[in-house]
């Protein structure tokens, strides 16, 4: 399968790391045009030159903006007035009990990990409905299905989004638009590398045989008993927004190691 972009735009928010850099790379590989999107400058441009090294002659541009505030999806669309792909990859997340949630705990993570999305898309979807043509894809997690206990605040933020995608995408039908949400499951990013590369020194092992054994332990209905690479997370993303995966939209779709225990 020849997956060619040459001539689509697309915005992948928070992509100066982990798996938005990821996606951000592989989009440019398949010939788009790509906005990174970081909260600062400084971010923005190392993601840049790093996508340049992967892929040599990428059309890539920068736009430093905050999107989990109103007034930094603004200045993005300010910037970036129309797109073809939409990626909201941007989102936060954190280990906290129900408990110690405070109102600005819940407002912090709903601006960032569902606003974002909803402002970013009635800005962009105009555009695309107008050319008949566009793709749309929330990055969610397997914890919109198994929502953590330690973490109900964001499986709350990532099941929204499922509802969110599946709407949207039935809101839109017969426009040529496809909504997609994609679920990872846990992913070896720069966070969680970051995290085991202690433990993985002192064991003398490395972080992919720590974060498999991680897997292993807090993880167990895992089929793939690995962490997934952020790569692999990017190649279901970089095809749902190709146009051989034109029939697919309004799908929750699962990279998550078969984490969640369901044939559906």
């Amino acid at each position: 399968m020849q997956i060619d972009l040459s001539d689509k735009t697309a915005l992948v928010t928070a992509s100066t790391a982990g798996i938005g850099l990821a996606i951000a790379t592989g989009l440019a590989r398949a010939g788009a045009s790509v906005v990174i999107n970081g909260r600062s400058q400084e971010s923005v441009e190392r993601a840049i030159g790093a996508i340049g090294v992967q892929v040599p002659g990428a059309r890539l541009r920068g736009v430093p903006a905050d999107v989990g505030t109103a007034a930094g999806c603004a200045a993005l669309v300010a910037a970036v007035p129309a797109v073809d792909i939409l990626v909201n990859n941007a989102g936060v997340y954190g280990l906290k009990d129900f408990f110690d949630l405070g109102d600005e705990d819940w407002t912090h993570i709903f601006e960032m990990n569902v606003m974002s999305g909803v402002r970013l898309s009635r800005a962009y979807l105009p555009g695309m409905t107008r050319q008949q043509w566009g793709r749309v894809v929330f990055i969610s997690s397997e914890s919109a299905l198994n929502v953590p206990e330690d973490m109900i605040h964001y499986g709350f933020s990532k099941t929204s989004q499922l509802s969110i995608s599946r709407g949207l995408a039935k809101r839109l039908r017969g426009t040529g638009i496809t909504v997609n949400a994609v679920l990872p499951g846990p992913t070896l990013s720069d966070g969680l590398r970051g995290m085991l590369e202690g433990p993985a020194a002192e064991a003398g092992v490395s972080v992919e045989a720590v974060a498999a054994d991680f897997i292993k332990a807090h993880r167990p209905s895992s089929i793939l008993q690995r962490a997934a690479t952020v790569e692999e997370v990017a190649n279901m993303v970089v095809y749902v927004c190709s146009r051989q995966a034109s029939a697919t939209t309004g799908a929750a779709l699962r990279v998550d190691g078969g984490v969640v225990d369901t044939i559906a």
